[in-house]
């Protein structure tokens, strides 16, 4: 199974058009050593020259196609490598790049949870838009890890699990969570029997979710923010990273403590990283405490071979 990060932010990217925290008017000046990031997305296949599975479709993803020429192998006249496209959830970041796909001469094959297609009928209402163009052929993707797979990419099968997070700002149950409004996906390559547990989205770790992280090969999960009061320090907020559902690195109970516990064996990494997160200086102590403990942190354009 080969990973391609296509996007390894959090919404709004890295640097944020807008944003001239530390990190974002560092990196633009020269000052800070950091990588640019577009919005999180993975792209996953059996190898490299077979058709794969979109995780995500971020406002990216036009830029990320013509970074990642794998996405379009030009084999026809109209062609693209995309088998089909994974919701995580219906937060804008993760499905706003579902209109970039509307000139498809077929429906758009996409999986996601009921309660992530209500969102996306109504409070954002991709798919209804997109109705008006190629279409969507949805697949329903249930909770209690039934495997499935993609049409057209062999080898490979997904197992979804409800976590705990927050919907969509759009969503009428954003203050009142229902299973399904985020999931942890264990990616999983039959031939080699290797696996991945992915949860861009995280806001704290129960039982089985742990079981899915320690039983998995590589984890790529939620790496927002570093502390727990991020926003709210730097003024840019009035939640903490728990309010608006996800874990911070730092502190008790924190991703890294989880990260710890798990096997020697198991590669960590962290995606969807906030552009006020330290993380991203490549030189300060929070990006070393990461070395230190072996947990690496994403970047556009890296491969991960399962």
């Amino acid at each position: 199974m080969r990973i391609t990060v296509l996007g390894s932010a959090a919404g709004g990217g890295f640097p944020q058009w807008n944003c001239n925290c530390a990190n974002c008017a560092g990196v633009r000046s020269g000052r800070v050593r950091a990588k640019a990031r577009t919005q999180s997305s993975i792209f996953v296949r059996p190898d490299d020259a077979a058709d794969g599975v979109l995780f995500n479709a971020s406002p990216d993803i036009l830029e990320q196609i013509r970074s990642h020429p794998a996405l379009q192998p030009a084999r026809a006249l109209r062609d693209t490598a995309i088998a089909g496209v994974v919701l995580m959830d219906g937060q804008v970041d993760h499905a706003t790049g579902l209109f970039m796909l509307r000139e498809r001469s077929s429906p758009l094959p996409l999986w996601c949870t009921d309660p992530v297609e209500d969102d996306l009928m109504q409070g954002n209402p991709v798919l209804r838009v997109l109705s008006h163009f190629c279409g969507v052929r949805r697949q329903r993707i249930a909770l209690d890890g039934t495997p499935f797979g993609v049409p057209g990419v062999a080898g490979l099968a997904f197992k979804a699990m409800p976590l705990s997070s927050k919907a969509a700002p759009y969503s009428p149950h954003r203050e009142a969570p229902v299973p399904g409004d985020n999931i942890g996906m264990t990616l999983v390559d039959s031939g080699r029997r290797t696996s991945v547990f992915y949860a861009p989205g995280l806001g704290a770790i129960t039982p089985p979710v742990f079981d899915a992280m320690a039983s998995a090969d590589v984890v790529m999960v939620d790496g927002t923010f570093w502390t727990d009061d991020e926003m709210k320090s730097l003024g840019l907020g009035n939640k903490s990273a728990r309010d608006i559902g996800h874990l911070p690195q730092s502190g008790a109970g924190g991703m890294l403590e989880w990260l710890a516990r798990l096997p020697a064996r198991t590669r960590r990494l962290l995606i969807h990283i906030n552009n006020t997160n330290p993380i991203l200086d490549e030189d300060s102590p929070q990006r070393a405490e990461l070395q230190r403990a072996g947990v690496e942190v994403c970047e556009d354009g890296m491969s991960i071979e399962v």
